[in-house]
């Protein structure tokens, strides 16, 4: 027993002579409180934009239906290159190292190569002789053609051009088998002796050098020497490989988008699928899929695990609301509607969820605008007691 409660029982019999008064029954004759918790969360844009709360509006959304599999990250095979020497010699400088990134053509290192010294002075000694037989071809021609020599001895000299300007030929584009690019042939009648030995190695595309397999002063090329120096992977897009079952494999098909979630974290990407095998793996009985999926920020590192959710069925519902936007309150789902003057608690009843869209049922319109982040917030102030309380 409560001592206000006897307190009470005993006055009333003392004043107005009333006896049998119970401290229960007079407890039980005490009106209740009523409930003081707002049907409204007030709360001004200032407010709103101090908690960091972000507003959408409901409405229309294609909702899928997604198969869940479990995928790793490799890096694109058309966007991996081994750098090479096509020649034997020693490298000379390394300009790169591993970690760095490079553009296309950028020079990675110089080699020092008796074979391509060997080239380049061939192809000079063939321009130099091409470039005198074309002079006297010429000047034979007009000397014929003024009927000053046979023209036996014009045909003769046309022969010779035409052999020439083949040797010629046939010597740039053993430099261009080196390696040797055309801006440095066309450079080479101007370059110092002392870099006839030296032949840049380039990069093939552009992207991050993952490898790097010698040092300066290693010996290069043939007879079982390193022929491989660097590897470049460009990373602005990546595969995700997912093996799928042959029961789901009739459901999957080239250019259906994939969603990509990072185990543990909240990176979640979309991509689209490429290449669905046609056979399929002897132990496991599954089928190699592969997504492609755009990789601006490198924030997707080949080899991490994924869990990847492809589309295989996809219709459109009228309300669709952020999944971050419905709470749990007091055993039923609800969201929060924009007001006037704040927010509003409102049942709803989900549907079925896409990712990050959730779909409503009923309790929301579509245009009504509801609190999509930090709604957390919003529960914890609805749950707050009232001022007598």
């Amino acid at each position: 027993m409560f001592p206000a409660n006897r307190a009470a029982a005993a006055i009333l019999s003392a004043l107005f002579g009333i006896t049998g008064v119970t401290p229960q029954a007079f407890a039980q004759s005490t009106p209740a409180k009523p409930d003081t918790k707002p049907a409204v969360i007030v709360m001004d844009d200032e407010r709103i934009k101090l908690a960091e709360i972000e507003l959408r509006e409901a409405g229309p959304a294609p909702i899928a239906r997604r198969l869940t599999v479990p995928g790793t990250i490799v890096p694109d095979a058309g966007r991996v290159a081994h750098v090479s020497v096509k020649l034997s010699g020693t490298v000379a400088e390394l300009r790169k190292n591993i970690g760095d990134d490079v553009v296309k053509d950028e020079i990675l290192g110089v080699l020092e190569s008796r074979e391509v010294a060997d080239a380049k002075s061939e192809y000079l000694s063939a321009r130099l002789s091409n470039e005198l037989q074309q002079d006297l071809t010429a000047r034979d021609k007009s000397l014929w053609e003024g009927r000053a020599v046979p023209e036996q001895q014009y045909i003769k000299s046309r022969n010779a051009a035409a052999q020439t300007e083949m040797r010629f030929g046939i010597a740039r584009q053993k430099l261009m088998a080196l390696g040797v690019t055309d801006s440095e042939i066309a450079g080479l009648p101007q370059a110092p002796d002392g870099t006839l030995r030296s032949q840049n190695i380039r990069a093939p595309i552009s992207g991050r050098v993952a490898e790097r397999k010698v040092e300066s002063g290693t010996a290069v090329g043939r007879d079982s020497l390193e022929t491989e120096l660097f590897v470049l992977v460009d990373l602005s897009r990546v595969w995700v490989e997912l093996a799928v079952s042959s029961t789901d494999l009739p459901l999957v098909k080239e250019g259906q988008s994939v969603d990509i979630a990072l185990r543990g974290l909240l990176e979640t990407g979309a991509g689209k699928i490429v290449f669905v095998s046609p056979l399929l793996d002897k132990e496991t009985r599954s089928a190699r899929v592969v997504a492609s999926l755009p990789n601006p920020d490198g924030r997707w590192r080949p080899g991490s695990f994924v869990t990847a959710g492809i589309a295989v069925e996809r219709r459109d519902v009228a309300v669709a609301v952020p999944f971050s936007a419905v709470q749990t309150v007091d055993g039923r789902k609800a969201v929060f509607v924009r007001t006037k003057d704040g927010f509003e608690k409102r049942n709803v009843v989900p549907g079925r969820r896409d990712g990050n869209v959730i779909e409503i049922v009923s309790g929301l319109s579509a245009g009504e605008t509801v609190a999509s982040s930090n709604t957390f917030s919003l529960k914890a102030e609805l749950s707050k007691p009232g001022d007598e309380d």
